[in-house]
């Protein structure tokens, strides 16, 4: 069995890929299509505020988050030198931050809350501190689903209301099945060195058990799921904005 790439969407190792394979490109659409859609739920969208959050969460969640993870194990098996993952991780946190202090100051002291909040998420989950206790589903479908949302409305209501926190509940449960998949896919992908066997259906036929067996459907599930929340936050947004 040849070696199977560490994500679907990873590509040949080396050079400029690399940095392309980091940014794990369904995933931080489907993160930021979360941040959309809690702005799009507020009482009023501003175009300003959208962009400041969506750049926000591209720099901590797309390149930091990312770039820690690859620090911490090599799971993308990149060749990006351990000080470039470094420099990316503290460059990109740290503009979040600022962008978020910027945007405090010029709408409302309550979004440092929110802002102390993702850097201890972003660092906490992906360096696994406390002994990785912030490195489990529950923390991901929170981190990655539900606090995108709540983020993306209090930026633009600076206030919490009930359909913020139900749709905060919506991407926490969507995010919590998009790990389950992961979860499988990941382990095909990176752990599994070999598969043999066979499936013995009903009627006598025996179907070859793969590595493709065990990964094709929850990968094709996780690409469906991708293409949906994207297109469910571009729709909200065509809706507000037009």
């Amino acid at each position: 069995m040849s070696e199977a790439r560490p994500a679907f969407y990873a590509l040949a190792p080396g050079g400029w890929r690399d940095y392309v394979t980091l940014l794990h490109p369904p995933y931080t659409l489907w993160h930021l299509s979360y941040v959309a859609i809690g702005a799009s739920l507020a009482p009023q969208v501003h175009e300003d505020r959208l962009l400041w959050a969506l750049g926000a969460f591209a720099l901590a969640l797309g390149i930091g988050a990312h770039a820690l993870d690859e620090l911490n194990g090599r799971p993308l098996r990149t060749r990006i030198a351990s000080t470039t993952l470094v420099a990316l991780a503290v460059v990109s946190i740290g503009g979040a931050v600022a962008i978020g202090i910027g945007a405090a100051i010029a709408w409302g002291f309550w979004l440092l809350v929110f802002v102390a909040a993702g850097g201890f998420l972003v660092c906490a989950y992906n360096l696994e501190l406390c002994g990785g206790r912030f490195h489990s589903d529950l923390w991901f479908a929170l981190a990655w689903g539900a606090f995108p949302v709540l983020t993306g409305y209090f930026v633009e209501a600076q206030r919490l209301t009930l359909e913020a926190v139900l749709a905060a509940l919506f991407a926490a449960a969507l995010s919590s099945a998009q790990r389950t998949l992961s979860t499988q896919v990941r382990w095909v992908r990176r752990s599994v060195l070999a598969v043999t066997g066979e499936v013995e259906l009903a009627g006598g036929a025996r179907d070859p058990l793969t590595e493709e067996t065990l990964m094709r459907t929850p990968e094709l599930a996780l690409r469906s799921l991708t293409v949906a929340v994207s297109t469910l936050a571009a729709a909200l947004l065509v809706l507000r904005l037009t």
